[in-house]
């Protein structure tokens, strides 16, 4: 008699096995092992040999699975960034899925490679080298430190990438690239360079309300004339006021406009003197005041970006952050240490802060510092990153694919009222009784979680695996040996390979 479980089902359910050798695991390479391959290539760790076998697979398919598989090093996916396929490149430029941060970047081989790909003529794809570009620049995958490194790479068309930016770039960084040798260069910088100059970028400005008008008056040059005209007619003032090349004579209008989120994004500005703070520091608006005092001078623009990410007011809408400065490590040093939280907070986020310091930020009375703190720290005690992830459910998709997230010792979670909790507890393998009762909860995560627990009777689990519902979730419970694995492949119809013999 038929099996009433598709055999789809039973193939993502064996791909999804965390205890799964890697002689199961391959078989699911094959092609009829399709339906299971973004669970197997993309959503999980794999052991070495798979994914050797997967970089070097003949479909392209694969291959573009594990290049967005963020648990594979970036060393091992940056090898496809000379794929003859388009798709596969564009998976690697586009970054790991889901889309969470902060991302670990590409190694410089492989950025470089993507950077000055060509089209090849007469070869159509569905997607230009340009286009992959653009994914990879939006991807988070370039660190800061490689567009400093580009400005004196000996290939000009990566100076020429540094160049397009050079906007960013200490004016002596853009005078060598003004004066490069390479024509490329040279024009790529004079080009970006227009934007630091006030009359060409009032002549680039749009007079309608677009994005672009929006990407110019938060980042480029602000004539005199520009600021007067948006001030006059109080056309985009919140762009001014975080825009660091404003006049200082507009900074100091914006600070006091009528709308408080202006005046509370004047007060994070890296460039402020200290009378026009003390004015914010007693704004009516509880806001602009808590804005201000979170940061006091003197202050870079780069310690202004990181604080304004970690300030909001409410801890648990706070989540992780895609880069930082290894430029400043002093300032997050001395963030541990402070009296004011937001500082704490700012050096919660830094990924090198050493272990003492880790330790006692751990211990902050602030809820914001902790859960920062897990979010970006290795060393975050696994206790302070459960606490994260009962307090901010919308940063529980990444904090699932921490190695710090507790899977154990969650027997009081059992009955929490949040499925998501009940869900993790399911799964805990060293409960006090197997979560039998949870295979029925109202919720279905919860029940999934539980079909996936190792501690369930063997009868129980043989039941599962015919129930349509909960099969899947049972063939990834890791109780299940490899023998029955390759037995339930089998029962999916997936040929065997002709080297392989089980039971040797």
């Amino acid at each position: 008699m038929a099996s009433p479980v598709s055999p789809d089902t039973l193939l993502r359910g064996v791909a999804a096995n965390r205890a799964a050798p890697s002689d199961v695991l391959l078989r699911l390479l094959a092609p009829e092992a399709k339906p299971a391959r973004v669970d197997l290539c993309e959503k999980r760790p794999l052991p070495d040999d798979v994914v050797e076998a997967a970089l070097t697979h003949p479909e392209p398919g694969v291959r573009r699975a594990v290049a967005r598989n963020r648990y594979v090093a970036p060393e091992q996916r940056g090898r496809l960034a000379d794929d003859p396929s388009e798709r596969v490149r564009s998976g690697l430029a586009s970054g790991p899925r889901p889309r969470l941060h902060p991302v670990t970047p590409l190694p410089d081989e492989a950025l470089v490679t993507l950077l000055t790909a060509e089209d090849v003529p007469g070869r159509g794809g569905l997607l230009t080298a340009d286009e992959i570009r653009e994914e990879l620049a939006g991807s988070g995958q370039i660190p800061q430190s490689f567009h400093l490194r580009a400005l004196k790479h000996p290939d000009p068309r990566i100076r020429a990438y540094a160049a397009n930016s050079c906007w960013q770039l200490t004016s002596e960084q853009r005078d060598r690239l003004l004066a490069d040798p390479d024509p490329t260069v040279r024009q790529a910088a004079r080009s970006a360079s227009r934007y630091l100059d006030p009359a060409a970028m009032e002549a680039e400005l749009p007079e309608r309300d677009c994005h672009w008008r929006s990407v110019l008056l938060c980042n480029f040059a602000i004539s005199d004339a520009v600021a007067e005209a948006c001030l006059a007619t109080g056309r985009n003032p919140w762009a001014l006021a975080g825009n660091r090349h404003t006049p200082a004579h507009a900074v100091a209008r914006l600070a006091a406009d009528p709308d408080p989120e202006v005046r509370e994004r004047a007060a994070a500005r890296a460039d402020l003197d200290a009378e026009l703070l003390a004015e914010l520091t007693a704004d009516p608006d509880p806001s602009v005041r808590a804005r201000a005092l979170a940061h006091p001078l003197p202050r870079t623009w780069t310690q202004a970006s990181v604080i304004s990410h970690v300030v909001d007011e409410d801890p648990t809408k706070l989540g992780p952050i895609s880069s930082w400065s290894a430029a400043e490590p002093d300032w997050y040093l001395a963030g541990a240490v402070s009296g004011l939280p937001s500082l704490r907070r700012a050096a919660a986020t830094w990924p090198e802060l050493p272990e003492h310091l880790v330790a006692r930020l751990a211990d902050d009375p602030d809820d914001g510092v902790r859960y920062l703190l897990a979010y970006h720290h290795p060393l975050a005690p696994p206790e302070t990153v459960l606490a994260a992830f009962l307090a901010s459910p919308e940063q529980r998709a990444y904090l699932r694919t921490l190695p710090t997230l507790p899977r154990t010792g969650l027997q009081h979670l059992l009955s929490h009222e949040d499925p998501e909790v009940r869900a993790l507890a399911a799964a805990d393998p060293t409960l006090d009784h197997p979560p039998v009762d949870l295979l029925a909860d109202p919720d279905e995560r919860v029940r999934r979680a539980a079909a996936t627990n190792s501690l369930l009777p063997a009868d129980v689990l043989d039941a599962l695996l015919a129930d349509p519902a909960l099969a899947e979730a049972a063939a990834a419970n890791p109780a299940l040996t490899a023998e029955q694995l390759h037995g339930l492949l089998d029962l999916a119809g997936l040929p065997q390979p002709q080297c392989q013999k089980r039971g040797a």
